[in-house]
């Protein structure tokens, strides 16, 4: 049986977003919740600030999940900046490389999680407000950091980076997170940054970044079934 499972919003994104995705994963025998943020939830982290209130509004949604589930442990989907802020809360390390945050911001939660899974995550990024954040999870947390838990990084290839209209958005997007532009992603997030070293890294042709684009993207009919089955234990 698929451990219980909750879904990581993306960086100015809330719970309606991924009412589909929820709902496509329960028709398909897992149990999944998403974490209730809002979009204005998002608004105290611009401009590179700490994502400690992020990270506390997820550990109560997954204490939550713990305690009505009574799993011993539990799968995440982090989707877009949902997977690296996954990564800070399933580390021993503390998070306290802003003013602000306090020296027991440490969550420490990888023995309750059976499998990480990413989605269209920037796993790096060039960008000078995100620097910071991704520099620190990179530093202390590298690649696959953890061998007793399971990775899967999605990337989608759906649009390649071009200095010409309709392309321009991913150009930009790409060359601000790996810098080179010329290359293929999912529009926002360029393949090589959404894959980790040592990870199970997966390239699902035709999926865009986002749920809101009107257009297929990870959690559509087609391309959810080619990373779903990593929640149910099928694949090793």
């Amino acid at each position: 049986m698929a451990h219980p499972t909750i879904i990581l919003p993306g960086y100015l994104a809330g719970a309606t977003d991924y009412r589909f995705l929820q709902k496509a994963l329960i028709d398909q025998g897992i149990s999944t919740v998403t974490v209730p943020l809002r979009w204005q939830d998002w608004v105290t982290t611009l401009g590179g600030r700490s994502v400690t209130p992020i990270l506390r509004q997820i550990d109560q949604a997954i204490t939550q999940l713990l305690q009505q589930s009574g799993a011993a442990k539990i799968n995440l989907i982090g989707h877009s900046a949902g997977g690296w802020l996954a990564r800070i809360y399933l580390g021993e390390k503390p998070y306290c490389i802003h003013p602000n945050d306090a020296e027991d911001c440490v969550w420490n939660r990888r023995s309750q999680v059976e499998t990480l899974l990413t989605l269209g995550t920037p796993h790096t990024s060039l960008e000078r407000w995100t620097r910071k954040n991704l520099d620190f999870v990179n530093q202390t947390y590298p690649g696959a950091f953890y061998s007793d838990l399971r990775y899967v990084c999605v990337a989608g290839k759906a649009i390649y980076g071009k200095r010409r209209p309709g392309s321009w958005l991913a150009y930009s997007s790409y060359q601000l997170t790996c810098g080179q532009g010329n290359c293929w992603g999912d529009g926002i997030t360029p393949i090589s940054a959404a894959h980790l070293d040592g990870a199970i890294n997966l390239t699902i042709e035709g999926a865009t970044h986002s749920p809101k684009s009107g257009q297929p993207w990870y959690g559509s009919p087609g391309l959810l079934e080619q990373w779903v089955e990593y929640l149910k234990g099928d694949k090793l």
